[in-house]
C-alpha cells in the first residue's frame, strides 16, 4: 500500500519521458532561440535570418518576424530537456531556460525540487 501512494505523489515529481517526446519534427530542424519579451520575459523563437550580430527570428506567439542583436538571444534546450528534474542538466543554462523549464513544471504540475533533498510523504 506504501508503494502505492508513493507512486501517486512521485507523479508531481518526475517526468514521464513517454509522454513528453518531441512532437514537432520542425523543432529540432532548426534553430531555436530565447528573445526578450516584454510581458513574458523570454518568448521562443526560430532564426530564419543572419547578419553580422543581428539576427532575423519568427516568433513562435504570433508569428511575427523581429529583428535582435545576438547577445540579445538566449540558446534553447533541445525538447529532450523539457520539464527536466535537475536543473544542471540542461545543456544551455540561462536564465530563459530556467525560467522556461520551472514554467513548464509547474503547468504540468511538476513542483520543482532539489534532487539533494529527499522529499518526505509521511
Amino acid at each position: 500500500m506504501e508503494s502505492a501512494m508513493e507512486a501517486e505523489e512521485l507523479k508531481y515529481l518526475i517526468v514521464n519521458r513517454k509522454e513528453n517526446a518531441p512532437t514537432m519534427q520542425s523543432d529540432l530542424a532548426r534553430k531555436l532561440v530565447w528573445v526578450p519579451h516584454e510581458v513574458q520575459s523570454f518568448c521562443a523563437a526560430g532564426i530564419i535570418a543572419e547578419e553580422g550580430d543581428m539576427l532575423t527570428v519568427l516568433l513562435e506567439e504570433g508569428g511575427k518576424k523581429v529583428k535582435v542583436t545576438r547577445d540579445e538571444c538566449q540558446k534553447m534546450n533541445p525538447p529532450k530537456y523539457h520539464k527536466v528534474e535537475d536543473m544542471s542538466e540542461l545543456i544551455c543554462l540561462n536564465d530563459a531556460s530556467v525560467l522556461f523549464n520551472i514554467k513548464d513544471r509547474y503547468f504540468s504540475d511538476l513542483i520543482y525540487v532539489s534532487k539533494h533533498i529527499k522529499p518526505n510523504f509521511h
